[in-house]
């Protein structure tokens, strides 16, 4: 080997040895959190106390989606429905009884989007499926949906119907017994094309070549255990032979283990390098900044993968909205809002004017009069009037101004939900301050002792905390969204590094 080889080498040896051990712990939390999300239905069941999780993950004010919004039932008895499953409030909100009988256990089956009276009976969405309720707090009993359809995204009742929303159709009944399917019309001038962000997203779960694309990325999650590991191993074996050594004890075995350690460590690490560097790559650009440039940027459909389908709205669908006032309705997508007619038979209209929306997601969203609506996310709350356009700060009264150029993906308002009282008082609820106040000065009461000790968080949700890195929010504030890009690109520098050590150094071995 040449000077000037070894000497690259050298210096190529370093960018992968110093870096991997600083990544190697972060590595780990990825690729074990990683593994658990792409299985939630198999861990749905498994809860974990807040005590153990930071201050920030322990509830206050109804904070962190405890509640998405509320249900008047009869005259002095509301529901609130949320992460925290459903309770009524009773006695002017000092009593709260637990409504979940019925559920199937985990606090993760008890997570509601929506609540709607229909005939005689309560109808629940929830992220595991739909649950029907005669009476309050009587039993939920589950009301079958097709096979991978059971993730809820919203329900109405339109006239004699109830109308299930899912992330891909939508479904109608009107007996609670049978059901039948829609596919809703495309929006107009479709073009076959999906989100830059929906395929970095389903080709970093694996979920883009369906459940064989998942157990891959698996397989990708425990290659980077095993690299982490016996690059850790590689780094300890030398100062572990020069104790032996020091203490004239046998080492041959150990000399034995380093040489095995480091044949297996370069053999998986280049037979997957270049499925890591893809996966690690996508999966920065799923968290801001980088998910930012982005978010609304359309491709083409990858042929063959779960996206390839003649449906137009795949993995699309979030809310939906019936306005009996105007005889037609308002669908919100990932692609923006539309309007639809009543029969949804023809292509949808997309609004002339857009609220500000935050990419993650729609959570408020009501009919105010028969052309305002009430429009609420991460980005504020907003009283959009769609006959003149304009958009108004519901909280500060001021025009709503629209980001300009690369912005954060949340306002100073996080708009969670919004609780309606049997009194006709609002409050809107800020996902880490809580419950505040909107037409009234009435303070809501605080979230008693027996719900709090009800209400864990979720395995699954634990581990996408850790997965995205909010969970070191408590120790770096705000610079927690630094964490998933600099992780991946120290990542990728050990990938690449690693690759050009093995390929100069070990390949002809």
């Amino acid at each position: 080997m040449s000077p000037i080889k070894a000497k690259w080498i050298r210096k190529i040896k370093k960018y992968h040895k110093w870096p991997g051990i600083v990544v190697s712990l972060f590595t780990l939390l990825f690729a074990f959190s990683g593994i658990l999300l792409n299985h939630r239905d198999l861990i749905s069941t498994v809860d974990i106390s807040r005590k153990w999780m930071p201050s920030n993950y322990q509830y206050n004010n109804w904070n962190l989606a405890a509640v998405r919004s509320s249900l008047p039932i009869g005259n002095d008895s509301l529901l609130l429905y949320g992460n925290i499953g459903v309770w009524m409030a009773t006695g002017e909100r000092s009593v709260f009884q637990d409504c979940n009988q019925g559920f199937p256990g985990g606090i993760d089956k008890r997570k509601i989007y929506s609540i709607v009276k229909f005939r005689d009976r309560l109808v629940a969405g929830t992220h595991f499926g739909v649950f029907t309720n005669s009476r309050v707090p009587a039993q939920w009993a589950e009301f079958r949906m097709p096979k991978g359809e059971e993730r809820i995204s919203d329900l109405t009742v339109k006239g004699d119907s109830l109308l299930i929303l899912t992330r891909d159709y939508l479904y109608f009944t009107t007996d609670l017994v049978h059901l039948q399917k829609l596919t809703i019309p495309p929006k107009q001038g479709y073009k076959r094309q999906t989100t830059l962000f929906l395929t970095l997203w389903e080709l970093h779960s694996g979920e883009l070549f369906g459940f064989a694309g998942m157990l891959f990325v698996d397989l990708l999650a425990l290659v980077l255990i095993f690299l982490s590991i016996t690059g850790l191993l590689h780094f300890l074996f030398p100062k572990l032979i020069s104790r032996l050594k020091r203490s004239n004890r046998s080492f041959s075995g150990t000399v034995t283990a380093k040489k095995w350690n480091l044949k297996w460590h370069n053999l998986i690490g280049y037979i997957f390098a270049l499925f890591l560097l893809v996966n690690t790559t996508a999966g920065m650009f799923l968290r801001p900044p980088l998910l930012i440039p982005i978010a609304s940027t359309m491709v083409r459909i990858v042929p063959y993968s779960d996206l390839d389908t003649e449906n137009p709205w795949q993995d699309k669908l979030r809310r939906i909205l019936w306005d009996k006032e105007t005889g037609r309705f308002l669908v919100f997508t990932s692609e923006g809002f539309f309007f639809a007619d009543r029969n949804l038979s023809r292509e949808l209209v997309p609004t002339d004017t857009q609220p500000i929306v935050s990419i993650m997601g729609c959570n408020v969203l009501e009919s105010v009069d028969q052309t305002r609506f009430l429009v609420g996310s991460f980005s504020g709350l907003f009283v959009w009037d769609t006959s003149s356009g304009t958009v108004v700060d519901y909280i500060t009264g001021l025009p709503a101004e629209s980001p300009r150029g690369m912005s954060r993906p949340v306002g100073q308002n996080m708009v969670a939900g919004i609780v309606h009282d049997c009194e006709g008082l609002t409050y809107w609820i800020d996902y880490n301050k809580g419950v505040i106040p909107a037409n009234t000065t009435s303070v809501f009461p605080s979230m008693p002792d027996k719900i709090l000790l009800n209400t864990p968080i979720s395995l699954w949700n634990a581990a996408l905390e850790i997965h995205t890195g909010r969970i070191f929010e408590h120790m770096v504030g705000p610079f927690y969204l630094l964490y998933v890009p600099l992780m991946g690109l120290t990542l990728l520098i050990v990938l690449f590094s690693g690759f050009l050590v093995w390929w100069l150094a070990y390949r002809k071995k």
